[in-house]
């Protein structure tokens, strides 16, 4: 393996005050212990939260190249992130990443289903530079954690997000037909 690309995880919670644990927050843990991957772990709970998170990640965080993967952990429906109270399109959160996500992959956990069009993900992978995108499109009833903590691992050695997704399919076939994965890119 080569060096060690981090991980950025934000996660959509009801209220960032409150001390309960997080399934994200666990898995977090255990990919830094079973696959020794850097990660940061943030959650927000409101537009304003999500905005300064994001910000403080491409503006003051020293190590923001050496991500490799931004992980969003957030409801929603449509292709529609839920923050708060409110849904935001792809559109929407493209534009606070404006051509500020150079070569990242973006993963989104199973909480939002992720079926978009060519001309949606298009856009997104314009506007923010990003490499490209992924998720499930499927509705589970399990957690996909298990699935992107290994996709996170194989990140870490497949640069070519071809060669990414099918060594994943060829590792973890049944989880990712019957959760649908899918890679824009």
């Amino acid at each position: 393996m080569s060096e060690n690309k981090y991980l950025y995880c934000l996660e959509s919670v009801k209220d960032v005050e409150a001390a309960m644990g997080s399934a994200i927050l666990a898995s977090m843990e255990s990919l830094a212990k079973q696959y020794r991957i850097t990660n940061v772990y943030k959650t927000c709970d409101c537009i304003e939260g999500f905005e300064e998170s994001i910000s403080t990640l491409l503006y003051e965080d020293r190590h923001f190249k050496d991500y490799a993967v931004i992980y969003l952990a957030f409801e929603g429906r449509n292709n529609e992130l839920k923050i708060g109270d409110f849904y935001y399109s792809f559109e929407e959160i493209a534009e606070f990443f404006e051509g500020k996500l150079k070569g990242k992959l973006i993963h989104f956990a199973n909480t939002l289903q992720l079926d978009l069009e060519e001309e949606t993900f298009q856009y997104f992978l314009d506007v923010t530079g990003a490499k490209a995108v992924s998720g499930y499109v499927n509705a589970a009833p399990v957690l996909s954690t298990v699935l992107d903590n290994f996709y996170f691992y194989l990140s870490q050695e497949y640069d070519d997000v071809v060669e990414l997704t099918e060594t994943l399919f060829e590792k973890q076939p049944a989880l990712c037909t019957g959760m649908g994965f899918r890679m824009y890119y």
